[in-house]
């Protein structure tokens, strides 16, 4: 079990990273502002523009902590990478079952099989808990129709069938997202997904989490020994880490989507953290990615029981469990994929 230790995010957009013996710097004009025990750290986030010094990045991609650079607005830009340690026979599996579409269909059917629980789990949870303050007619009809998708999901055996199912799904899921925005809806509402850029607060909060959750699915992948770019539900395509976006997508209802949900509900975020750009863009400010950021942090350190190992762990764990499982089935150690299923 890959022990889960910590993330550093640098959020503002003037700071420069560099290295001081086996401590990354956090410099702002040629002046030291913090300091951070390599050795503390599993991963390096940075949304700053100067970047780092190539001797953090050698250092880093030596020891393994890994490095992702995005722009302060949180679009992914690149991960710093050292040389590949994972199991040359694993990836070879890896890669012929992504050019085998049945195959590949028969790990990524699981995957959307599990997106779609969740999806349900949480309309079903908000019905539960907030039964009186909600539209139940449409959210129970939402929960059904998800509920038969589960049964074509697991059926098909065609992956074009499959992506047309999950895309109903989201479709299903998404009608019904803003009826489980239970506060201030005058401010957090949700008419449809819209990203590139996103058009409204709960958007913006959306694409950041998916965001960050891709990078620990990347992350977790490329510690097992997995190539987070060959996907078996998203195609191949230059710069995309598509089996990262494929392992993020059965934990988005639960790791992600919840998230926002709390962050909204709870009065944890307000209008003031974010800002709108003249394109009609709207973003989180500096200090709202704070806010945010600390409270993710947080989440993932949270515990619960996982579903298929019935061994407690941390919501940050649940990524790594997941990678683990992957390559334990692609290996040939498990009969089939088994895909977080929340409850």
């Amino acid at each position: 079990m890959k022990k889960l230790l910590n993330t550093l995010f640098v959020t503002s957009e003037d700071i420069y990273l560099s290295l001081d013996g086996e401590n990354v710097v956090a410099n702002r004009d040629k002046q030291v502002i913090a300091r951070y025990p390599l050795h503390t750290l599993q991963n390096i986030v940075s949304f700053s523009y100067p970047g780092a010094s190539p001797a953090l990045m050698g250092v880093c991609a030596e020891k393994g902590i890994g490095m992702a650079f995005c722009t302060p607005k949180g679009r992914f830009l690149a991960r710093v990478c050292g040389e590949n340690t994972g199991n040359v026979l694993l990836r070879r599996e890896q890669y012929r079952i992504a050019d085998d579409r049945r195959k590949s269909c028969l790990i990524a059917r699981n995957m959307v099989f599990g997106k779609l629980f969740n999806s349900r789990w949480s309309v079903e949870r908000t019905v539960r808990d907030h039964g009186m303050r909600v539209e139940r007619e449409a959210l129970s009809h939402a929960s059904q129709g998800l509920q038969g998708l589960l049964r074509q999901v697991m059926d098909t055996e065609e992956p074009e069938t499959l992506r047309g199912l999950e895309g109903v799904g989201a479709v299903t899921y998404f009608n019904v997202f803003d009826e489980m925005i239970l506060n201030r809806k005058a401010d957090f509402f949700f008419s449809g997904r819209n990203r590139r850029p996103p058009l409204d607060r709960v958007n913006a909060m959306l694409s950041f989490a998916y965001s960050l959750l891709t990078h620990d699915c990347a992350s977790a992948l490329e510690s097992v020994g997995l190539d987070a770019y060959v996907g078996f539900l998203h195609t191949d395509r230059p710069g995309r880490a598509s089996l990262s976006l494929d392992l993020m997508e059965e934990l988005r209802p639960c790791m992600a989507d919840r998230f926002v949900l709390t962050l909204i509900n709870n009065r944890m975020i307000n209008p003031e953290d974010f800002q709108n750009q003249d394109s009609g863009a709207v973003l989180l400010t500096d200090s709202g990615r704070r806010t945010f950021l600390k409270a993710w942090q947080e989440k993932k350190r949270e515990t619960l029981t996982h579903p298929f190992l019935k061994e407690k762990l941390t919501w940050g764990m649940i990524p790594y469990v997941q990678a683990l499982l992957l390559a334990r089935y692609i290996r040939g150690d498990l009969d089939a994929y088994p895909p977080f299923l929340w409850k």
